[in-house]
């Protein structure tokens, strides 16, 4: 819980109204003084047939409904809710011993799961879930309201276009035409490919399409383009997803400035730090210019961005002599001092002074059409020149990514370029350890808990370095993700576990993640084995890594489909983190869940973790899925997974991740 912020969830839930169905009346009693603590309303309903009356005549933001109750039980009432509306967030506060209406409960699609007596901590957590679903829906609508209220001054003042989810164009408006040379005629029903400058790298477009397509996020950066006369000009682009309320795609929107005649300011930048003796570069950023960015129209952040200039122009020059503020682009500042003159005394004065007046400055505000505005900026200095500029910009990605205001960026550059060699010794590492037969398979038992016999292994991918040392994944694996030596260690690991799989009579287990999967020739290597393997694919297991990143469900669901028509089996690991599993579950029908760790780890002493996982446990007997413990470190803790009816174990406990296997 120390992610949620228990103030805040309060003053959101204190706004909402909420509708509370319970037939006992000491339940009813004792649960409604904990939820006044939370919401400003509430309205309490008996029975299912007293809630749907209630919900019918008054607006609410959220119900929590008790299950069995008389008349009509809670999930026929929240069916019949779900008729009249499919948003409302709906929570079920339930007996333990009502695990049978889990599944159901599920596919009526309720928000969260609450067992008696209330659990403060489960309450938070759930009600926090639910703000955030709230927060997210409220934030989609205002995003579509404001698009539609800036469309006419983003017409005056931008080069706008608008295409279809396949890239071809179906507005453009006056100032995209002036620009390109084109009429619209010529430009609808075409690709942006037409004003594209042929210099442009690949790789910019393929950022592009997979920031606004897959992620589903906003792009920016400048683009070189050709107008119809042949001659260049550059654009500062934003390419936006237009999304639904329910995170589809409808189309996607461009907005860009003419910024030919404004691209001089770096490059002066870059000359007056060649011209300096011993410079010292204070490099700005205002805070938050991303959130301005989608807030405000092209032309009314250009307004802020030149007063914040003259701003910061005159504040600084009240303390340091330098030539002027170079305004360049994001919402980024410059300007160059004397190392001589201003750290000749006391470098940590120098920092004080800069913190002090950054502090001054963050304070002030200043004025754009009758509207006041936070000068917030974040400051990267930097005062060794090697690379000062390149060190000065890592600086403020840094202030971005750890939340702070303030850095001396010096070396950052060179630091990051010896992070660059760590990671091309480590992608050499694995080159030669490819080469060479190095990356091995490990496995780790996998015993019956009624037995206490080994019954299967999972296969565990290790890196045997030059001086013969083995390495687990941590040292190599998420680097080697980002190089294209990922798919060949996971060949190599699935030749490994096929080639055991016919040396022994145990099932194997595979890991495989999003990322294998989406690649087609780990896919078509995967369908070459069990076909290679028929009498054997029955006793191969593939374990499917959570991953938020998945970019083709799809994709995935179909090759689940695939494996098993071949009789192998589909675990999915780490389950139990979150609700969110088990409406995953319901697509990738497994054969086999792999418990969360976390859940393991602390079940000795978790009151929470035994309750999650009784449940799980329950569900998947219900469904007839086997189930799996990981994490078992001791006797205590397999004693107790073993009681709730879990069917195998792994861990420490009853051995480690070794070469070879008892055949």
């Amino acid at each position: 819980m120390s992610d949620v912020d228990l103030e805040k969830i309060i003053e959101y839930s204190q706004k909402m109204n909420l509708l509370y169905v319970e037939d006992n009346a000491d339940a009813r009693e004792m649960t409604s003084m904990i939820l006044g603590d939370f919401f400003g309303e509430i309205s309490v309903a008996v029975d299912g047939l007293d809630g749907i009356d209630k919900f019918r005549n008054n607006d609410y933001d959220l119900i929590i409904t008790d299950i069995n109750m008389p008349n009509m039980n809670g999930l026929e009432m929240i069916e019949k809710i779900r008729e009249i509306n499919q948003d409302i967030p709906i929570v079920i506060l339930s007996a333990h011993n009502e695990d049978d209406f889990f599944i159901n409960s599920i596919k009526l699609g309720v928000d969260g799961y609450l067992l008696k007596p209330i659990d403060l901590e489960q309450m938070i957590t759930v009600l926090n879930r639910v703000i955030q679903k709230n927060i997210y829906k409220i934030e989609a609508k205002t995003n579509l309201k404001l698009l539609e209220e800036y469309k006419e001054a983003t017409n005056q003042s931008s080069i706008v276009s608008k295409t279809d989810i396949r890239g071809i164009i179906t507005y453009v408006n006056d100032k995209f035409c002036e620009i390109s040379g084109y009429t619209k005629e010529e430009l609808i029903g075409k690709n942006h490919n037409i004003i594209r400058h042929p210099d442009n790298p690949k790789s910019i477009f393929k950022e592009m399409w997979d920031t606004i397509k897959k992620d589903k996020k906003i792009w920016k950066g400048i683009v070189r383009n050709r107008a119809k006369n042949g001659k260049s000009y550059y654009t500062d682009s934003i390419v936006m997803p237009i999304l639904d309320l329910d995170g589809n795609i409808l189309e996607f929107i461009s907005l860009r400035h003419d910024v030919t005649n404004i691209m001089n300011p770096s490059k002066q930048l870059t000359e007056a730090l060649k011209n300096h003796k011993n410079p010292v570069l204070i490099y700005m950023k205002l805070d938050r210019f991303d959130t301005m960015v989608e807030f405000y129209d092209n032309e009314y952040v250009e307004k802020i961005q030149d007063k914040t200039a003259e701003y910061l122009q005159n504040r600084f020059s009240e303390i340091y002599e330098f030539d002027k503020v170079y305004q360049l682009e994001n919402g980024e500042y410059a300007f160059i001092i004397e190392k001589d003159k201003f750290l000749s005394q006391s470098e940590v004065a120098f920092i004080k002074t800069s913190r002090e007046y950054q502090s001054a400055i963050n304070d002030d505000k200043i004025v754009i059409d009758d509207i006041e505005h936070d000068i917030d900026i974040l400051i990267s200095v930097v005062y060794e020149k090697d690379k000062i500029l390149e060190s000065a910009k890592l600086g403020i990605k840094k202030l971005l990514r750890d939340n702070k205001i303030f850095i001396v960026a010096n070396n950052l550059a060179q630091i990051e370029q010896e992070n660059a060699k760590k990671n091309m010794k480590t992608i050499s590492m694995i080159k030669d350890a490819i080469k060479s037969s190095r990356i091995v398979s490990y496995f780790q038992p996998i015993i019956d808990n009624s037995t206490k016999e080994i019954v299967k292994y999972e296969s565990l991918v290790r890196l045997i370095d030059g001086d013969g040392k083995v390495l687990t994944p941590y040292f190599f694996l998420d680097t080697a993700k980002k190089s294209n030596y990922y798919t060949d260690i996971t060949n190599i690991v699935l030749e490994h576990s096929f080639a055991i799989l016919n040396a022994c009579n145990f099932d194997i287990s595979i890991n495989l993640s999003a990322i294998d999967i989406e690649q087609k020739n780990t896919r078509q290597k995967v369908i070459e084995l069990l076909e290679k393997n028929r009498d054997n694919a029955k006793r191969v297991v593939f374990e499917l890594l959570e991953d938020e990143g998945v970019k083709d469900f799809e994709l995935i669901k179909r090759f689940v489909l695939d494996v098993k028509a071949y009789g192998a089996k589909i675990a999915i690991d780490d389950f139990g983190a979150g609700y969110s599993n088990f409406e995953r579950l319901l697509d990738f029908q497994p054969d086999i869940l792999k418990i969360d760790g976390s859940l393991i780890k602390d079940i000795e002493t978790n009151s929470y973790s035994v309750s999650v996982v009784k449940t799980i446990v329950t569900f998947a007997k219900e469904q007839h899925i086997q189930t799996i413990a990981e994490f078992i470190e001791n006797e205590s803790i397999f004693e107790i997974v073993k009681e709730l009816g879990v069917d195998y174990s792994q861990g420490y406990y009853f051995g480690k991740p070794e070469p070879k296997i008892e055949t």
